[in-house]
């Protein structure tokens, strides 16, 4: 269909549809992730960060198209999450600077909009990379401009056919997506967000309202109490396994939930069950096979906050009511600390962090999550540490929007944080204290203990499908069989004569009785250096150690 203006209601159609498109296919872009490791997030951060932009314009659909582009782009920069998400709210927010003060948007006005998202993003990116979603919006910024069309959705046909064409060429641009045999995974999800847009101003779909929706819903549940949801948890996955063992485990689950659902073909074994210990349904399913696509919600907590038309959907640990907050008295030096695994959040508590955040690998908090938390604090200084190289951007982002001294710590791994909350000097002043845990960051070397999700040949090394990775500082160092084999060898790459103290936090995939073997043959391997041993809890890796 012929559209030589752009309606507000036309763009949200555009933004709520993209929104909707990435979400069905954020697994796929996941799946893009150039290392075989289980944490690849980018189709999730991207979408989720859309999903938040979508939540603000709702009941907005009528409103001028600067004005919704506005909100939009508002309700991303707030919401988004992980490198991938920062990136993707900064397009929007120079979409919306094109767009500003305009009822309605001609072809020309239209592209120099995506022209404004494009510098938007590049400005957000201290070294811009080429091959990675920056070239995608480039590509789509300068095809609109050039194209010489009054006709909106004859210009995005272009926009979406070269972008695409670039996103093709991006392996031959970065040496790791060619050596993965992948494009870029930020890109293709640009190029899905644009798949979503086409489809709107093709076929002149009206997409369904958001809050009608919820509005549905909350009147369904207005009908019964928290106290009548007898299983609290909808958790559902994915078990990679023998599907001929779907009837038993089917009964095995009976007894811990209703609502069950085991749908089994192949290799591939689909999971749904409401119940009140995800972790004893987890631990049967494992068995089975690896596990993909876990996803597990609260219902009591999904009824109380539609009922109070409030939706959180990441938790922050500690749970301090709004007016005891109020009433705290100021401080000078505060922390928030970013983390997953119940062991390694209560080692940052006990070391004095004021809140942790519940994240890292796959579980990236958005910037409204970390700017929630610099809120209920009452500080003259507050230092974040996102203690993940996915987490940094958004905490930047915080930093900005806020009003309050926020000093962001660039650690990349736990072991870094917990360096840094070690070094602090709380007589320093706050300058002294930046630099001092800023270079605390290069005192300790990381690795971890994980497994693959794919066949792939890295550096001249085939990786099958379930073998044990050891990475050093985010590199594969070690490919095997055996877990302790694994670590064993990453621990002998990484200690050094200068090296005083190993530390190790075992996952909560790990058994304590074989950690603890391992651990007395550590110590008495490298009886010189002092060797700790922490449950860590952490999902995913079975490791992460420290080398200091």
């Amino acid at each position: 269909m012929q559209h030589t203006k752009l309606s507000g209601e036309t763009f949200y159609n555009m933004m709520v549809n993209g929104s909707n498109k990435l979400k069905e296919k954020s697994s796929f872009v996941n799946s893009l992730n150039v290392f075989p490791v289980p944490d690849g997030d980018t189709g999730t951060n991207m979408s989720m960060t859309l999903r938040a932009a979508v939540k603000e314009i709702e009941n907005s659909k009528h409103l001028s198209i600067g004005e919704i582009s506005r909100k939009f782009a508002k309700g991303a920069l707030m919401g988004a999450r992980g490198n991938s998400g920062v990136i993707l709210s900064q397009i929007l927010r120079g979409i919306s600077k094109g767009l500003e003060n305009k009822v309605e948007a001609d072809s020309q006005e239209f592209a120099n909009a995506l022209r404004e998202g494009c510098k938007s993003a590049y400005k957000a990116v201290m070294r811009p990379t080429e091959g990675t979603i920056l070239t995608i919006i480039k590509t789509a910024a300068e095809t609109a401009v050039n194209c010489c069309t009054d006709d909106i959705t004859e210009l995005m046909d272009s926009v979406y056919k070269q972008s695409k064409i670039m996103l093709d060429r991006t392996p031959e641009m970065l040496p790791p997506l060619k050596k993965a045999g992948v494009v870029d995974s930020g890109g293709m999800g640009l190029i899905i967000i644009f798949e979503g847009i086409m489809e709107v101003l093709r076929d002149n779909i009206e997409v369904l309202t958001t809050d009608k929706s919820i509005a549905n819903t909350v009147s369904v549940i207005n009908n019964y109490n928290t106290q009548d949801i007898k299983f609290g948890y909808c958790t559902e996955f994915i078990i990679l396994g023998d599907s001929k063992k779907v009837t038993q485990f089917k009964n095995d689950l009976e007894l811990h939930g209703d609502s069950i659902i085991v749908v089994g073909y192949d290799d591939v074994i689909k999971v749904h069950i409401h119940t009140n210990d995800p972790g004893i349904v987890l631990s049967k399913a494992i068995q089975l096979g690896e596990l993909s696509k876990i996803k597990i919600d609260n219902m009591r907590e999904e009824h109380r906050s539609l009922l109070s038309e409030s939706v959180h959907e990441f938790a922050i640990e500690e749970k301090t009511a709004a007016v005891e907050d109020s009433y705290q008295e100021l401080k000078r030096y505060a922390f928030i600390a970013v983390a997953m695994g119940e062991g390694i959040k209560n080692i940052f508590k006990d070391l004095g962090v004021d809140y942790v955040i519940e994240g890292g690998q796959t579980m990236n908090p958005s910037t409204q999550d970390i700017l929630d938390c610099i809120n209920r604090l009452n500080a003259e200084h507050i230092f974040v540490l996102p203690n993940n190289k996915n987490i940094i951007m958004s905490a930047n982002q915080a930093a900005d929007v806020s009003d309050k001294d926020i000093r962001v710590i660039p650690t990349k791994t736990i072991p870094q944080g917990i360096t840094c909350i070690t070094t602090f000097n709380p007589e320093a002043d706050v300058e002294e204290n930046v630099e001092e845990l800023t270079s605390a960051t290069d005192m300790v070397k990381t690795g971890s203990i994980t497994y693959a999700v794919r066949d792939t040949e890295m550096d001249g090394v085939v990786i099958k499908e379930g073998n044990i990775l050891g990475l050093i500082e985010g590199e594969i160092k070690e490919v095997g069989e055996d877990v302790f084999d694994v670590l064993e060898k990453v621990l002998d790459e990484m200690i050094d004569d200068e090296s005083e103290l190993i530390t190790l936090f075992y996952g909560q995939d790990c058994k304590e009785e074989e950690v603890d073997v391992f651990f007395t043959n550590i110590e008495e391997k490298y009886s010189d250096i002092d060797v700790q041993c922490y449950k860590g809890e952490q999902p995913l890796y079975y490791f992460i150690i420290s080398v200091e």
